[in-house]
């Protein structure tokens, strides 16, 4: 039996080897792996957060970005959902807790929005505190990346008083008189 060729490329042997796979997966890893006694702690700390705060793990992401939301059925009742990387360091760790800490702070509850991603943020690395998970250079650097970009971006939707503890994050040049409130609604 004759096969054809897939592509033109592969009529004229000028087809590209396939691709390598990528190196790491986007999930958990494999229970065939092998897994070492830091990435045992990592496991726990997942299973810990998502018993404790009633999470459910959309996707896990393979970029260092995350996403949390609630869904609402008829009735009421309320799912806890997170995307964001699975925690194999320092940094992916605190991404994945970042999101967590939107839903242990409670969504809705600091007015602006980026004074909820600074409480966010701040919840974050305080339970990486807690867990004994080190908070490195490249953590920190991350944190103050993204309080940067929420904090500008509330600047270009027009907010007109910057809270205090966004003060550190706001780009230079811009003047803004701390508002009189801690941030806490209700």
């Amino acid at each position: 039996m004759r096969s054809f060729a897939a592509t033109l490329w592969h009529l004229l042997g000028l087809a590209q080897p396939a691709a390598e796979p990528p190196r790491r997966r986007a999930g958990p890893p494999s229970s065939e792996a092998p897994t070492s006694r830091s990435q045992k702690r990592y496991d726990a700390l997942v299973d810990q957060m998502k018993t404790a705060h009633g999470i459910r793990v959309h996707r896990w992401r393979s970029s260092t970005s995350g996403c949390a939301w609630e869904l609402k059925d008829r009735r009421g009742a309320v799912t806890r959902m997170i995307e964001s990387p699975y925690p194999r360091g320092p940094v992916s760790t605190a991404v994945f807790l970042h999101e967590v800490g939107h839903h242990a702070i409670g969504f809705n509850r600091y007015r602006p929005r980026c004074l909820e991603e600074w409480a966010a943020w701040e919840w974050s690395l305080a339970a990486m505190e807690t867990h004994g998970i080190t908070i490195t250079q490249r953590v920190v650097r991350r944190r103050d990346a993204a309080l940067r970009y929420a904090v500008s971006k509330a600047i270009r939707r027009g907010i007109k008083r910057i809270p205090a503890e966004l003060l550190p994050w706001t780009p230079v040049g811009v003047v803004s008189t701390p508002s009189d409130h801690a941030g806490a609604v209700g």
